[in-house]
């Protein structure tokens, strides 16, 4: 990165932060006609079962459901700051690269403080990870090579994005909401600027097997992030009659849904440093419907 760049950076962060307690306007009710997701989002829309619903429960569903979101938010901050945290090991404190990741890190930070902050303003108990969910995050956490925990933690960033540009751009989404998305939104502009230099640091070097590997890695991770999304405690929440049949039917549509809302960038991300292979495009057809 550029030296003059970074040190621009670095006097925005330390100057101008952003704080989400005062960014924020958390005291901020639910107005008629705001909802807690845009509706093209929730796991049911576009289901005959979904005019079934009373509008209290399309409310409630978009609540339950937006937790989750915030639940997988803090996580995927989480484990961007677990690879900064790795990578800054190996630099001198007086590298800019180190100040300008210490700041990243502080905002990184705030955002999980602020996710969290919102899961309690809506009054959400977020459904928690499995066992075999558990065990495969610790596992890729603590055995991953410090690249392939970069790659996957961009992923999950690169989808958060996407989900954060839904609900800062909708007029009606819950004021509370919209402002953490546009926070959020601020700051990993910044952020890209580094992920991007570093991006292109470990992709230029890679070979096809890496290529391959960092697909995988990928795909996994936003696989993973997706089955945060549905879950069948929620339908049981908001008083469904039958909430397996609710799960079974809204796995496939989110499926679809999920390919068509928030996948775009994400192929051609990937697409970008050629990983779309032999070995790796059926995973993504099977995993993601994704068309590669």
């Amino acid at each position: 990165m550029e030296v003059d760049e970074l040190r621009r950076l670095i006097r925005i962060s330390r100057e101008r932060p952003l704080l989400p307690e005062t960014y924020v306007p958390w005291s901020d009710e639910l107005q008629t006609g705001e909802y807690f997701l845009p509706e093209h989002l929730n796991s049911l829309e576009g289901l005959k079962i979904y005019n079934t619903l009373t509008s209290q429960q399309k409310l409630e569903l978009g609540r339950h459901e937006v937790v989750q979101v915030m639940y997988s938010y803090a996580w995927g901050e989480g484990l961007f700051c677990l690879f900064m945290n790795k990578y800054i090991l190996g630099l001198a404190p007086d590298n800019l690269e180190y100040q300008f990741l210490l700041r990243e890190l502080i905002e990184e930070f705030r955002h999980q403080e602020m996710f969290t902050q919102s899961i309690l303003r809506l009054g959400g108990q977020p459904i928690r990870i499995s066992r075999t969910h558990r065990f495969i995050g610790n596992v890729t956490t603590k055995l991953l090579p410090l690249d392939c925990l970069f790659m996957g933690s961009l992923s999950i960033e690169i989808v958060s994005d996407r989900y954060g540009n839904y609900g800062r751009k909708d007029p009606r989404l819950y004021n509370v909401l919209r402002k953490v998305f546009e926070l959020h939104n601020i700051e990993e502009a910044r952020h890209i600027i580094f992920t991007k230099d570093l991006l292109n640091k470990y992709t230029t070097k890679a070979g096809a097997i890496r290529r391959t590997v960092y697909s995988f890695v990928v795909l996994f991770n936003i696989y993973f992030l997706r089955t945060l999304y549905v879950k069948k405690e929620i339908y049981q929440r908001i008083g469904m009659q039958n909430p397996d049949l609710a799960y079974k039917l809204a796995s496939k549509n989110y499926k679809q849904k999920f390919t068509e809302s928030c996948l775009g960038e994400m192929i051609e991300f990937v697409d970008s440093w050629r990983g779309f292979n032999s070995a790796t495009r059926w995973a993504w057809r099977w995993l993601m419907n994704a068309k590669v």
